[in-house]
This record gives structure tokens, sequence and C-alpha cells, in this order.
């Protein structure tokens, strides 16, 4: 065999670490040293937190640990976050819409979960929270956001709804 101006026996050119003949199988040659693929990426190649597998190409940096693209995924759904936006709590990573079904508050309005995310804007009183778009009079919906409003067990009401209380 001959790589880089030497001549080599079959049996002469073996991997460093396994000491097994390279012969026509793929190499990766480090510090004047050469190594089959599988020793090169057991002793060189950055490992996955989650399947302990090498990672060769690509891969994604969280919470400066290494992953693979397909098993940096969300802790409830499983679906993949690379490219994704998503979000994470005690350390477990989740898409939005796992966060939000999750840990968000309700609305009190549509009951549907207020993520406070992209800057959207809510209103809280008292325990409760409101879309700004669901902060409106239980009886005449005009919008009470940044308007006086009084309360009737869970409704809120505008003044003009709320006169006869």
């Amino acid at each position: 065999m001959e790589y880089q101006d030497s001549s080599w026996h079959e049996t002469c050119f073996i991997c460093r670490r396994c000491q097994q003949p390279i012969g026509t199988r793929s190499f990766i040659p480090k510090d004047s040293q050469n190594f089959c693929v599988p020793c090169y990426e057991k002793q060189y190649a950055v490992q996955c937190v989650q399947c302990q597998k090498p990672i060769t190409t690509g891969g994604v940096t969280y919470r400066e640990q290494p992953w693979h693209q397909e098993c940096f995924v969300c802790t409830a759904c499983k679906k993949p976050l690379s490219g994704q936006r998503f979000t994470s709590r005690e350390e477990f990573a989740y898409c939005l819409s796992c966060f939000c079904n999750l840990y968000a508050k309700k609305c009190a309005g549509c009951t549907n979960p207020i993520s406070g995310l992209g800057g959207t804007k809510y209103i809280s009183f008292e325990e409760r929270q409101w879309h700004n778009d669901c902060f409106n009079c239980k009886k005449c919906s005009l919008s009470l956001v940044g308007r006086g409003f009084l309360t009737e067990r869970d409704d809120i009401l505008c003044p003009d709804c709320g006169k006869d209380i």
C-alpha cells in the first residue's frame, strides 16, 4: 500500500488504536498516526449527550452540551427541536406548544394558554389572567384593556354594565 509517499505492507498499515489492518477501509490520519473510522470516532469525536454516540456531522449545542439534531427533541411530544423555537423548564427542553399546554397560565376568558412569548401582552388581576383580546365586559363585550372595570363573582364588567350591582 502507498500513503503519503511511503510504502506499507498491507498487514503493517494498521489502526493505531485497535491495531487491525486498515486495508481498503476508510481511515483518518491524526498526528502522524492512522485510525480506522470507528476507532477515531470513539477516541476523538464529540459524543451526543442523549445517545452517547459520536457526532460526525452537524449537531446541536444546548446548554453547552452536544446533541445529534435527531436526539434534541421536546421532552413531552418527542418532536425535533433543532431549528425550531423552544423553551425550557427545570433543564428540560419543550416545543412551545407542549410548554404552553403544560405550564402556561390559562386565560380566564377563553381558557387557552397565555404564552407571553413574542411580546404577547396579557392582563392579570387577582390570580386570574386574560389575553388582551379576551379582557372584555361579560355583558356588552366592550374591551376593558386600559379602562376601569368591576367584578361580579368571576365576571368582569364595564362601569356601565356594572352600575346595577
